[in-house]
């Protein structure tokens, strides 16, 4: 492993030195819905009556489901962790002490350990002081790093974070504003990472000692599963096309010297969907059943398109314009799709109620 690399993992036992989690956290100024429709697991997404579960939160970025259906939400700017429940306010779980939000960074992905039943762990990726990191807490607990070192700028910083189906911690990370280290096998920057739970660099990994996984991405803030275990990313282009990949291990995806398809002949790996940047800018990614949302922000709407075999097909845009810049997309325990808006991060028109937290409940 690199001196670079190993300086990143070894930071994985100590806890970060700004204080523990405020064991009285703010109140959160957020509304409420008063009812919401029980959904089908196993059903498709009900796309036509949304439910506002939550209003009034402060630019939501992260979001993972807790094992009886609430939600935790990070919000970008506060450094707070809400818990989020249909049908009740959005209660305060932590606060995460360190965060400095300015430009797109701040407080940004969230995952639940997979043994989080015992556990009780929660994983969040943000930006710190001198670099972007992962850390790793329990409610009421000071974090501990787990991985550190990314560096960071005032955009591509990356910050989604996901457990795989084989149980390792995948990290997207942006390269920074410095395209050059997307392509630098000593810089998590550009890449997508896989880790185990303590943020070592999984074993099985493409090169042995590297948490590296995949490499050449310019931004990456949407990763998820299908059934076949499959990994998509959603990755934001530089002026021209955005893309969704399929993500394979040791994967080359060519930025900075490929936006877009035309690489492979270069050695490099093609995405499976493209979009002009003014209609996409995807963030957050989720699949239900054979359907891939992929959340927009530019683009201000809600993308959907079919997974058949390798291939996206049928790329439709919903809710055009409606809501406004859509962040984070996530499918439910009990199957509902769930969809965050982003119109108070600084780029969007701020509306009265925003940002919301909507859901759609399957049938």
């Amino acid at each position: 492993m690199s001196e670079r690399l190993a300086a990143s993992a070894a930071l994985a036992v100590l806890v970060v030195g700004c204080g523990g989690v405020d064991p009285e956290p703010p109140t959160p100024s957020a509304g409420v819905a008063s009812t919401t429709v029980p959904s089908a697991r196993g059903g498709v997404p009900d796309l036509n009556q949304p439910e506002e579960v939550a209003t009034g939160i402060d630019v939501p970025w992260g979001l993972a489901f807790l094992p009886e259906g609430a939600a935790l939400v990070a919000e970008r700017d506060s450094g707070r962790v809400l818990r989020v429940t249909p049908g009740r306010a959005p209660e305060s779980f932590a606060v995460i002490p360190g965060v400095v939000a300015r430009g797109e960074g701040g407080l940004l992905g969230l995952a639940l350990a997979p043994d989080y039943a015992e556990s009780r762990s929660v994983y969040a990726y943000f930006t710190a002081a001198d670099d972007n990191r992962v850390v790793r807490f329990r409610q009421g607990e000071p974090p501990a790093v787990v991985f550190a070192g990314i560096a960071k700028a005032g955009n591509h910083n990356g910050g989604r974070i996901a457990f795989g189906p084989d149980g390792m911690l995948y990290v997207a990370t942006g390269d920074a504003g410095d395209r050059e280290l997307a392509q630098d096998p000593a810089s998590p920057n550009g890449k997508i990472l896989r880790l185990t739970p303590d943020g070592a660099p999984a074993p099985d990994n493409p090169a042995p000692g590297s948490p590296v996984y995949s490499s050449g991405h310019r931004n990456v803030q949407g990763l998820a599963w299908d059934r076949a275990g499959r990994l998509f990313a959603a990755e934001f282009g530089q002026n021209r096309l955005d893309e969704i990949n399929l993500v394979e291990p040791g994967r080359n995806y060519g930025w900075p010297a490929v936006e877009g398809a035309g690489g492979a002949d270069r050695g490099f790996t093609d995405p499976l969907l493209t979009w002009p940047t003014a209609e996409a800018s995807p963030s957050g990614i989720a699949i239900a059943g054979d359907t891939l949302y992929v959340a927009a922000l530019r683009g201000e709407r809600l993308w959907a398109a079919t997974i058949s075999g390798t291939e996206l097909v049928d790329p439709r845009d919903l809710f055009r314009g409606v809501h406004g810049r859509l962040r984070t997309v996530e499918v439910a325990p009990d199957g509902a799709l769930w969809l965050t808006t982003s119109n108070t991060d600084g780029r969007g028109d701020s509306r009265p109620g925003d940002d919301r937290i909507l859901r759609f409940p399957a049938r």
